[in-house]
């Protein structure tokens, strides 16, 4: 039996052990398994929502982030928003970055959906990361981004090409 199988058996027969196992996940199943006890721990606990913000609040950057890229294929509807939401608050290009992902670009509404692709821009993340930014590019997002150049210009500074190529 491989590391994950175990492991996924370790949580179908006990979710709490999903703590346990899940920082190693990376390492000891390979890629991959960490969103597989993420959708074990979706299918074996009442809450998975509070299971798994419990998991992302204990870990690192590296878990944080693989839940983040997890969330779409969870079936969590909008239920872990507070996810996206922190990590929109983060200084981590590769936490922001995944939560303007597929979960994020379908369930944040369109003012922290706006803030988040501000905050790309400022990040230097590069607008092609940002799911469904095409669907969800309104007038108000233009704005804030010819703002945002306008600013940089009056400051002598270089607008970055995504953001130019969006006015």
């Amino acid at each position: 039996m491989t590391w994950l199988a175990r492991a996924v058996a370790d949580v179908e027969r006990d979710p709490e052990t999903v703590y346990a196992v899940f920082p190693r996940a990376a390492r000891e199943g390979g890629p991959g398994a960490r969103a597989e006890l993420l959708r074990t721990l979706t299918k074996t606990v009442q809450d998975p929502v509070a299971a798994i913000t419990k998991l992302y609040w204990q870990g690192d950057a590296g878990e944080r982030l693989e839940i983040l890229e997890s969330l779409p294929q969870l079936d969590l509807g909008p239920a872990a928003l507070l996810l996206v939401h922190d990590a929109l608050r983060t200084n981590d290009t590769r936490l922001v970055a995944a939560a303007l992902g597929p979960y994020g670009s379908a369930w944040l509404d369109d003012h922290a959906f706006r803030q988040g692709v501000l905050k790309c821009v400022f990040m230097s993340v590069p607008l092609t990361s940002v799911e469904g930014l095409d669907r969800r590019f309104d007038e108000e997002l233009r704005r804030m981004l010819a703002d945002f150049a306008a600013e940089r210009r009056a400051a002598g500074r270089p607008v970055p090409p995504d953001v130019l190529e969006r006015l």
